[in-house]
């Protein structure tokens, strides 16, 4: 296990399957500078070594997590300073490496999934929606908090959101700041499964791990690569990118592999990711 003054990471060797555990209860789990690298860091550095199949993003405490930590905006960062052209285009800069701490996430080789209690609010949500997966417990809410305290949300939300959720769902939320409450969240398609506790939660989020972490992690990092291409590309492009990827990833040998363990109805013998250098 290795702990963070933000997070717990700990893997499981023997099934893939990694959890990050935001572990500020007593801060509502907020985000200040430091939170953001550390994330980028631990998620780069499980994609490198190759070894998890799937990571689950969970929190400790009442709330998921309360977004950044409004003392960050009173303190007089230097990141936030935009008094002139230098500061603005330093400014970009830094906006463009917080940015990245995310995308981290949605260009992990492996699914990540997000386990939702309480309050999910403003840069939190900006961290879920980078996510694969989110499942939440009944008394769950999302909100895009920037719109209250004056500003707009600038690490995905406004991206990320209208891919996930109807346009004027994302719209709504955006120049609102209004909680999206779990069923909402559950029938615009925010979430998956809304489960009554958070023990219920974790139950369900670890099942739904250990059945992704079953299958071929070739197949599935290939899986989430097309996916992530379609998202973002008209269907011609990414059914030409499909050509491409379907001929580096197929594997006869997995696929046999794959088919003796549903057969068995058995988690698959298969071999991790490469590491990447």
């Amino acid at each position: 296990m290795t702990a963070t003054p933000y997070f717990l990471l700990e893997t499981d060797t023997t099934t893939g399957i990694s959890r990050l555990t935001l572990a500020r209860p007593e801060r509502m789990n907020t985000l200040d500078p430091g939170f953001f690298p550390a994330v980028r860091d631990a998620v780069r550095a499980l994609d490198d070594a190759g070894q998890t199949r799937v990571l689950v993003l969970s929190s400790t405490g009442k709330h998921f997590s309360a977004g950044m930590a409004l003392d960050v905006f009173a303190g007089g960062l230097g990141l936030l300073d935009t008094s002139d052209a230098r500061k603005r285009l330093a400014f970009q800069a830094g906006l463009r490496r917080l940015m990245d701490c995310f995308t981290a996430i949605d260009e992990a080789r492996f699914p990540v999934l997000c386990a939702v209690q309480g309050g999910c609010i403003g840069g939190a949500l900006d961290l879920a929606a980078a996510c694969d997966i989110r499942v939440c417990t009944a008394d769950a809410f999302f909100t895009v908090q920037e719109i209250t305290i004056g500003m707009a949300a600038d690490l995905g939300s406004l991206q990320r959101l209208p891919k996930i959720v109807p346009q004027g769902v994302a719209r709504q939320m955006a120049y609102t700041g209004e909680r999206l409450d779990a069923q909402r969240a559950l029938a615009c398609g925010l979430v998956n499964a809304v489960l009554p506790d958070a023990a219920a939660l974790d139950a369900h989020v670890m099942a739904l791990a250990r059945e992704i972490a079953s299958k071929s992690p070739l197949a599935v990092a290939g899986s989430k690569l097309a996916l992530n291409f379609a998202r973002d590309h008209g269907t011609a492009d990414a059914l030409a990118q499909m050509t491409l990827l379907q001929s580096a990833i197929f594997d006869i040998a997995e696929m046999e592999r794959a088919i003796v363990a549903w057969k068995a109805k058995a988690p698959g013998a298969f071999e991790p990711l490469a590491p990447q250098a």
